[in-house]
């Protein structure tokens, strides 16, 4: 059987005019953007300060020219943060206006989200008809990490948007043959990189590929263009690295995260090699502070064990894993919490009763040094998901070594890397509710029409922009095992919806011909449901009215002796069902401030959907007021308000003051910002008092040994740093007064 497929679109009833120049598709898309910012504007008071590490940075770049320039992450101006400067320079724009908060931080990336739908829409269009524009505006509006990431202040939202842009010239390039867009498309591409360096490039194959095969241009101008267009590319990209680095080094803040305070060495280091494999790297993870936990009194020695500050259960009596137990209790979970899983499955919900009454409610999962099921409470559950079967916990701190055996960095967030890691928990959540369906479509997509060179049928060329950028993604991200976050997967959200739109819009023409068309959509989205009831049973929210997703697709058979046009409609809507209820439960649910994430299901609270109560405060970590008002009163007569070793500990000091905060460290205590000479002088000149320090695995001997030597501790002001639940994991640290 001979398939055929138009080169071209053909009108379609979304394709009538209703007014001059608009169609009936355009009013929907515009009806899709409007609910699209709706549905990120809800709750969003519970982002709070959002990403605090970014939302910190922006706040210190609006006091100087300097600390704007090098995007430093303090007033101060020790560090950079360690990303490069665009999206910080926009969302600093926004804040400049609207006052630095999470959500005019947050702002640009919302607007970059909704404005990303009709380029989306246009670009499909051009290939694939209206219809098929108008389904991929309405998945990748309606996909969970695309909402989860845009609130917040990340800036993938914004690489996202830009890459879009980008598209959209190289589409250009490839229908006129005329350089200059190619060359718009590669500068575009280079303002990606300032925004999230080499993540910028991984649609750029795509990009490459459409241009290459899809011009009509001969192939060596072809190869010339591109080589032209690279040069620009890695021009544009470089810009500001290069200003930054021949810029001496006691002239500008220490570049954070790099090994030789150089922005090359960022990027090819903790921004580069360790993105693929975070084994011979030893810092924690640069894009979100997890460990950014608050800094509470130390626990007094009279307090019953497992109890924190007034005497309140602190993680319900269990010490976290690898923390020895206090005054005799014992290592580990407690038999209550392992009996309680017997029989249990990963992620099942849990309850058990401690020996004084406390009942717990918690979910299964394996922790470090176990290989049995055990029922954590909420404050030791990992951050965003738990860990793989099997799988050890990543560090407490969201360090890069793993559990204690040395687990897959990051498989809180990830997974394990495989190709089932998009289909399994924690990152099927993400994007993947409509990924067998687009990856079905790439499959039809090749018998679309006849392969010519160069290619000239609308879907092939949609094929390798669209299919490209999906696949390369998919990949990339399935086999990487370094520093991988889950809202990274909003990479994927663009490629994602226009191959749906694309599979399905062909689905639609097909059918007007051939009756096993029908059977092949059917069947499309019959696996693309089985994959969705599955996934929602990983994360324990699966509910009997998910069913009616099959009465929606049985419903939609049924229509299809009545209206070919509405049974489409019905069957497509039964396969939009679950991904736009998780994309609602994101943002109602109280989603995670410092790494944006997908709704988690019951996993989070052992609450059923939408009643599901939020995090207090969206889960904002309060900065320890008796110490706040303490240096506030004691240091206005110097520079710094303290030194702290990290921005875990700082960030929110920077929040609450918009004072200088010395991260010696950097962003997560391993940077050489300053050492004890540094510090010494500092002193001396007046510009700093007071060093919090210890508990910290990164502590530098040099400044741990000057601190004893030269400083005095303050009495009565002892704390200890909590773990990622927020409970307290013993790590004492002490407030030294330096004169």
């Amino acid at each position: 059987m001979t398939i055929t497929f138009p080169a071209q679109p053909q009108p379609s009833t979304l394709g009538k005019r209703i007014l001059p120049g608009v169609s009936i598709g355009a009013l929907v898309v515009i009806a899709i953007m409007v609910f699209s910012f709706a549905l990120h504007m809800v709750n969003i008071e519970a982002i709070g300060s959002a990403n605090e590490y970014y939302t910190a940075a922006v706040k210190s770049m609006l006091q100087s020219w300097s600390n704007f320039f090098f995007v430093a992450a303090e007033p101060g101006g020790s560090v950079t943060v360690d990303k490069p400067p665009l999206g910080l320079w926009i969302e600093a724009v926004f804040a400049y206006f609207l006052g630095a908060s999470g959500f005019s931080v947050s702002l640009p990336n919302i607007l970059a989200g909704v404005f990303g739908i009709p380029l989306l829409y246009g670009m499909v269009k051009k290939y694939m008809g209206e219809l098929a524009g108008v389904v991929a505006a309405l998945v990748m509006a309606v996909t969970p990490v695309f909402v989860a990431t845009n609130r917040n202040n990340t800036m993938d939202g914004m690489l996202v948007f830009t890459l879009l842009l980008a598209a959209w010239a190289f589409i250009h390039a490839t229908e006129t043959g005329k350089a200059r867009w190619l060359l718009l498309g590669a500068f575009i591409v280079g303002l990606g990189f300032n925004i999230k360096m080499l993540q910028a490039f991984l649609p750029l194959p795509a990009f490459y590929a459409l241009y290459f095969f899809g011009s009509k241009e001969g192939w060596l101008k072809k190869i010339l263009n591109l080589g032209i267009a690279t040069v620009l590319l890695v021009a544009v990209s470089l810009s500001w690295v290069i200003v930054v680095d021949l810029t001496p080094a006691e002239n500008r803040p220490y570049i954070g995260s790099s090994d030789d305070n150089t922005v090359m060495g960022l990027i090819f280091g903790h921004n580069g090699i360790s993105r693929l494999d975070n084994q011979r790297d030893n810092n924690p993870p640069p894009s979100g502070p997890q460990a950014n936990q608050p800094l509470n009194p130390s626990t007094p020695p009279q307090q019953n064990p497992g109890q924190g500050q007034n005497g309140q259960p602190n993680n319900q009596g269990i010490p976290p894993q690898g923390q020895p137990g206090q005054q005799g209790q014992r290592q580990g979970p407690p038999p209550e919490a392992l009996t309680a899983c017997e029989g249990q499955t990963q992620g099942a919900s849990c309850s058990f009763t401690l020996p004084n009454g406390n009942t717990i409610n918690g979910m299964c999962i394996t922790p470090p040094n176990i290989t049995e099921l055990a029922c954590a409470p909420q404050g030791m559950i990992p951050q965003n998901g738990q860990a793989p079967n099997g799988q050890p916990n990543s560090a407490p701190d969201g360090g890069p070594n793993g559990g204690p055996n040395g687990g897959t960095p990051f498989s809180n967030e990830t997974g394990s890397p495989g190709v089932l890691r998009f289909f399994t928990s924690p990152l099927s959540k993400q994007m993947s509710w409509l990924l067998p369906f687009a990856l079905i479509s790439i499959l039809l997509a090749l018998f679309g029409s006849k392969i010519q060179l160069p290619v000239e049928s609308g879907i092939h060329k949609g094929l390798i922009l669209w299919g490209g950028w999906l696949l390369t993604c998919v990949v990339f991200f399935s086999m990487v095992s370094g520093i991988f976050h889950a809202y990274y997967a909003v990479m994927l959200a663009p490629a994602l919806g226009a191959m749906v739109g694309i599979g399905f819009s062909q689905l639609y023409k097909w059918g007007k011909n051939s009756a096993w068309v029908v059977i092949a959509l059917i069947f499309a989205v019959l696996v693309t449901l089985g994959f969705q009831l599955f996934a929602t049973s990983q994360y324990n929210e699966f509910s009997w009215w998910m069913l009616g997703t099959g009465l929606l697709l049985g419903l939609g058979i049924l229509l299809m002796s009545v209206s070919r046009r509405a049974a489409y409609a019905v069957i497509l809507s039964s396969a939009l069902v679950i991904p736009a209820y998780w994309s609602v439960m994101t943002v109602t649910s109280g989603s995670n401030n410092n790494l944006p994430t997908a709704y988690e299901g019951q996993n989070r609270d052992g609450q059923d959907g939408f009643l599901a109560s939020p995090r207090p405060n969206g889960g904002e970590r309060p900065v320890n007021t008796e110490l706040l008002a303490f240096l506030q009163a004691s240091t206005q007569d110097v520079e710094y308000l303290i030194a702290v070793p990290s921005s875990q500990q700082g960030a929110g000091l920077v929040l609450a003051t918009g004072r200088p905060v010395l991260y010696m460290g950097g962003f997560a205590g391993q940077d050489e910002v300053v050492n004890a000479e540094d510090l010494a002088r500092m002193v001396t000149n007046d510009e700093l008092r007071y060093v919090l320090y210890g508990g910290e695995r990164n502590n530098k001997q040099d400044i741990a040994n000057w601190l004893n030597t030269s400083c005095q501790v303050v009495e009565g002001i002892v704390l200890t740093q909590n773990g990622p639940g927020g409970a307290g994991s013993g790590q004492e640290m002490k407030l030294y007064e330096c004169k």
